[in-house]
């Protein structure tokens, strides 16, 4: 779905435009296959946690991608712990998987934090008013009212600074799969 056309021919550039399209892609649409990706974090016993994270924005020159998330969450407390990351996502139709490693910084209570916030849409300002995620609830709970107010104080924004950047493409002709090491400014084809 979108981004420059990379064909068998392209080039290490082209495939870092292509990726950094699909991010904004995702942040910009909620439509987009990348939209949704999958956050990996490190447990506080060591071992790997994943759920799906909605991309709220991406900026390529700091090369940094955010989410949302509830400060009271067991990821807030695991990324306070470990912030090594990895984000991954997917595109059945266009066969293009990326893998995002870095380091996330939360915003609790910042500038970032509260221009987030403003950008919320009221229903989704809504979720940070209930209980805190992973909580025992006697019940499911009622569908959060977008009309209330409150739950700024259990907001955060997850700022990930993408250390390395990983593109595969599944194709006919051959798969093609390269690794970007944003911090050096370098690319290499990798075997897929």
């Amino acid at each position: 779905m979108g981004g420059p056309a990379v064909s068998e021919d392209s080039g290490l550039a082209d495939v870092l435009d292509q990726a950094w399209a699909l991010l904004a892609q995702g942040a910009g649409d909620r439509h987009s296959p990348w939209r949704t990706l999958n956050l990996a974090t490190i447990a506080a016993d060591g071992r790997p946690n994943v759920r799906t994270v909605v991309l709220r924005a991406t900026a390529r020159g700091p090369g940094t991608v955010r989410v949302h998330t509830d400060r009271r969450s067991e990821k807030a407390r695991e990324l306070a712990g470990d912030p090594r990351v990895m984000l991954h996502g997917y595109d059945p139709a266009g066969a293009v998987q990326l893998r995002l490693a870095g380091r996330a910084r939360l915003h609790i209570g910042d500038a970032v934090a509260a221009a987030g916030w403003a950008a919320s849409a009221a229903m989704s300002r809504a979720c940070y008013r209930g209980a805190a995620p992973g909580s025992i609830v006697p019940a499911p709970p009622p569908a959060p009212d977008a009309r209330g107010e409150g739950g700024a104080d259990n907001f955060a924004v997850v700022e990930v600074t993408i250390e390395t950047l990983e593109w595969l493409w599944l194709c006919a002709a051959g798969h093609r799969r390269a690794r970007f090491d944003l911090a050096a400014g370098t690319g290499h084809w990798l075997a897929p």
